[in-house]
């Protein structure tokens, strides 16, 4: 077995790369959403200490997605540093296998992933809906006589008085708060019977209850209401899917899928992103294994350019692979378990079998 401290000082060196890689884009993806909120606030009088919140809350939502890319280059990275310094030269000349000197990244990897599960994503999760209140109060204040966000939310839905086209700039608890809302109510004969300007929008059973609304109505014109209710056939669970909601955390998702099918609705989003939380150690694994399988040639040999292009092509074809299996998931076409589970497995697979393939076979 590989010592205590070959192991710690291995393990040291993936954990600074992986979280140095994070960091680093974690901070590129706060500049740039604080310049698209810039850029969607305009010349309006906002605190830009509010906007600073915003994307702070918003920032591990984000970035949860970077995990798997970061886990992959800090591996690449580890593991062609300690070659080219000749590190991983001298611990195979004293009898130390490929297999034993990767083995603290895997560990790591799997405890990465278990704390990403676990305590990120509820966190993570918490946080957006903490921006999304924020981002609503904004928008609440912002809202002008019938203008259009540009880049919120749409909600169609049909009811008794017919359907009814919804637009939000934001949204708060799972989708049953809706912040500058704008609504196209339309009849049975499809045609226009009335536009509706709200600054925020409850979901209640049955209808939505519009505060400070303004009303124009073909033929009569514009009229006020502190509450204006419309009618609408949607559950809470549905305008969270509808809305694409993922500010569920992993600790909540069981009992939205209870809720859900008790409600007689599809499930099959919650049950994937459950899932994927549980396959999210098992892909960070692979990504090690990958990494591992592209990154141990002896600098010497030559041919390092075309090598780590290689695993970091492998890398985005897993990753493309496991979204392309959760689409396949949340339609209902592949069973979320195998969605979540299948390219994680294989991933890993793989580059045990290439390993195998370079250093034992």
């Amino acid at each position: 077995m590989i010592g205590r401290t070959l192991a710690i000082y291995f393990g040291r060196r993936f954990l600074n790369s992986v979280l140095g890689i994070f960091l680093g884009c974690a901070f590129l993806i706060m500049l740039v959403d604080f310049l698209e909120m810039s850029r969607r606030v305009g010349e309006r009088d906002i605190d830009t200490l509010s906007l600073l919140l915003v994307v702070v809350y918003r920032a591990p939502f984000f970035t949860e997605q970077l995990l798997p890319f970061a886990v992959l280059f800090g591996s690449i990275g580890t593991f062609l540093t300690l070659s080219r310094r000749l590190e991983l030269v001298v611990a195979r000349a004293a009898g130390i296998s490929a297999w034993q000197f990767i083995s603290p990244a895997c560990v790591l990897a799997l405890a990465l992933g278990v704390f990403s599960t676990t305590v990120y994503n509820p966190v993570s999760a918490d946080f957006k809906e903490r921006a999304n209140r924020i981002e609503a109060e904004i928008f609440n204040r912002q809202t002008g006589l019938f203008s259009s966000t540009g880049s919120g939310f749409w909600i169609r839905q049909q009811s008794v008085d017919g359907e009814a086209i919804i637009e939000a700039a934001a949204k708060s608890d799972g989708g049953r708060q809706l912040s500058g809302v704008n609504v196209f109510v339309f009849g049975h004969d499809e045609k226009l019977v009335e536009r509706i300007e709200a600054r925020s929008a409850t979901l209640e059973s049955g209808s939505w209850r519009l505060s400070d609304a303004r009303v124009l109505t073909p033929g009569i014109g514009l009229m006020s209401y502190h509450t204006y209710m419309v009618a609408t056939n949607l559950t809470p669970y549905q305008v969270q899917d509808t809305l694409q909601s993922e500010s569920v955390s992993f600790w909540d998702l069981p009992q939205a899928v209870d809720a859900a099918e008790r409600v007689g609705f599809g499930a099959e989003r919650y049950r994937l992103q459950y899932q994927s939380l549980l396959a999210r150690p098992v892909l960070l694994l692979a990504m090690v294994l990958i990494a591992a399988s592209v990154s141990l040639r002896v600098f010497r040999f030559g041919g390092i350019g075309q090598t780590i292009l290689g695993g970091v092509a492998a890398g985005f074809l897993l990753y493309v692979s496991t979204k392309l299996a959760e689409d396949l998931g949340a339609a209902g076409i592949v069973n979320p378990i195998i969605a979540a589970w299948f390219p994680a497995v294989v991933g890993a697979l793989m580059g045990v079998l290439i390993l195998l393939h370079r250093e034992d076979g």
